[in-house]
């Protein structure tokens, strides 16, 4: 096994002229060369952007250990995104692969790629012409998701006359905010439906909390991918914020567009990579 024997599989696509072009300058996540390989069956224009990167970071057990760094995940995956969106900038409809998928050598990509031929084509049927929008849905700061209701039990603070005083008022301030945070739900509710009816699919992922969450004002209510047509970005973006606007306690964040990485691998019984 040489330094540079196996392949790392950044994304499929159809090979074009433009997708060509588009992958000749680029550099890949061990800042190697990015090049086209088709099928093993060489029919049609399928084809892996690939590059050649070292065992000694990208093999089975160095991967694993490399999770743990932070810092070469973080570099990994910008440079891997950076491969994509470069693609995708050639006006190529471009499947993202997820990050690390890497093969032996290039036969075992070309024969993976010619295994699931019909699968990617279809996929690339359904997203060509369409790029991924993100949207993200927070409530005002001073609306909190709701609290467990206090156990029942002996009050303990000085003063029984007291302590019954500030348990009254913290149920009450607790109703307020259970009822703030009702209301602003259905409001986020109405917006998902306004900015899926300017899309053509939707991907809820999991609302980011902690550390996750950045230093984003509020709480992230709704953290979801639209599948837009590239004509209507500007349409999406106008309607979403319009709603937004006009629902008060609610602030929304709209980016992209980015190729669609939450709509391009769907669930397939095959085991991946091969």
């Amino acid at each position: 096994m040489t330094d540079t024997q196996l392949v790392y599989a950044y994304a499929v696509l159809r090979r074009t002229p433009e997708a060509t072009a588009g992958a000749a300058h680029l550099r890949g996540v061990a800042g190697e060369a990015i090049r086209l390989v088709d099928p093993a069956t060489a029919t049609g224009p399928l084809a892996f952007a690939v590059g050649h990167v070292p065992p000694g970071d990208y093999d089975d057990a160095p991967l694993r250990a490399h999770l743990d760094d932070l810092d070469w995940m973080e570099s990994t995956v910008r440079s891997h995104h950076a491969v994509v969106s470069a693609l995708a900038a050639s006006g190529a409809a471009v499947l993202p692969l997820r990050l690390a998928t890497v093969y032996r050598d290039e036969a075992a990509a070309r024969e993976a790629l010619d295994t699931r031929r019909a699968y990617f084509l279809s996929l690339l049927d359904r997203l060509t012409g369409h790029v991924e929008l993100g949207v993200k849905i927070y409530a005002t700061p001073d609306v909190t998701p709701p609290e467990a209701a206090p156990e029942p039990g002996r009050d303990t603070a000085t003063g029984l006359g007291v302590g019954r005083a500030y348990q009254a008022i913290r149920r009450r301030r607790q109703r307020r905010n259970e009822e703030a945070w009702h209301t602003l739900a259905q409001a986020a509710a109405h917006l998902t439906e306004t900015a899926g009816a300017l899309a053509v699919d939707r991907v809820a992922h999991t609302p980011e909390r902690g550390s996750l969450a950045g230093s984003a004002p509020g709480t992230n209510m709704g953290n979801d991918a639209y599948l837009v047509p590239r004509d209507r970005v500007d349409a999406f973006r106008t309607g979403v914020l319009a709603a937004a606007r006009a629902s008060p306690g609610l602030r929304v964040e709209v980016s992209g567009p980015w190729a669609p990485y939450s709509f391009a691998l769907q669930p397939e019984p095959a085991s991946w990579p091969a």
